[in-house]
């Protein structure tokens, strides 16, 4: 069992981790539910439009694309950083260099793939403001 014990922890971590979350949502759902259950146990008259805006989910506003942008010029300096490092292992140990240099292609192409999420999201929200409303042209 030796070498499937980190397998096995890495894999209960992430089904804790998910449970945890579930866990978390059902707890808030029912704390933001609380006061409705209380008045209608009292017998109290409810506000239509309360009740309408506690049963209504929350709305995901979504990703900030200036977060994206950022972890996109820091993960793309990352693998400038690791190009680099390819350059200057390579003088001392020759065979490192193409493997190194292709973790830092690699980096490169993951900061060139948050900025260019940052920018769809960007113009995803730009078409979502100019479509019209009510059909008004």
């Amino acid at each position: 069992m030796g070498p499937f014990a980190v397998a096995i922890a890495f894999w209960a971590f992430v089904a804790i981790a998910a449970v945890a979350g579930i866990v978390a949502d059902y707890k808030k759902r029912q704390a933001a539910l609380a006061p409705l259950h209380a008045a209608i146990e009292r017998g109290q008259q409810l506000d239509p439009a309360l009740v309408e805006r506690l049963m209504t989910p929350e709305r995901d506003n979504g990703v900030n694309p200036i977060y994206l942008r950022i972890g996109g010029i820091i993960v793309l300096w990352i693998g400038v950083g690791i190009v680099i490092l390819a350059f200057l292992l390579a003088q001392i140990a020759p065979d490192a260099l193409y493997p190194v240099l292709g973790g830092g292609a690699l980096v490169l192409c993951l900061g060139t793939g948050l900025l260019l999420s940052a920018r769809a999201v960007e113009r995803s929200r730009q078409a979502v403001a100019d479509k019209p409303r009510n059909g008004a042209q």
